[in-house]
């Protein structure tokens, strides 16, 4: 089963190695992984997505509390959590087709953020479904290159106690 892990951690060096380094030392392939400040600077949260059974998970995060950079760990995994990715499609955008690509985009709530003779570079932030559903569209028309942020996530207000 896929976990979303919301870790709070120490902002200060070597922390996301050890993080990173427990789970990876548990056989565990991380699928996501994102991390940046907080509101505090003095913590970052990390966002963790990795595939485990029930009980190699709770073995996990039982190991990432002994972390004494470790402030809070949060499984969004069940939860109705907000997640979202960064995605930067580089598309091919010959002039007789380009408005189909920027419509596209509109449609999306995507940006066009470079623009090139024969390529349009669009960025665009959602959840997994619209991203894939994205790519698919601007493969048809020679999808140059791509790459994704690592998922971030955040618990809903309703589940605030």
């Amino acid at each position: 089963m896929k976990h979303v892990l919301s870790i709070l951690v120490e902002n200060s060096p070597g922390v996301l190695s050890r993080v990173t380094g427990l789970i990876s030392r548990r056989g565990f392939n991380i699928e996501s992984l994102s991390v940046g400040p907080t509101e505090d600077p003095t913590k970052s949260r990390v966002t963790v997505i990795v595939n485990a059974n029930e009980v190699a998970y709770e073995q996990l995060t039982k190991q990432l509390h002994k972390l004494t950079s470790v402030h809070k760990i949060s499984d969004l995994t069940n939860d109705s959590a907000i997640e979202r990715e960064l995605v930067l499609f580089k598309v091919n955008a010959p002039a007789e087709r380009r408005g189909e690509i920027i419509e596209i985009a509109n449609v999306f709530r995507a940006n066009i953020v470079d623009v090139g003779r024969t390529s349009l570079t669009v960025e665009a932030t959602g959840d997994e479904a619209k991203l894939k559903g994205m790519e698919d569209l601007f493969r048809a028309y020679g999808l140059k290159e791509a790459t994704r942020t690592g998922k971030i996530a955040m618990g809903r207000s309703s589940k605030e106690s």
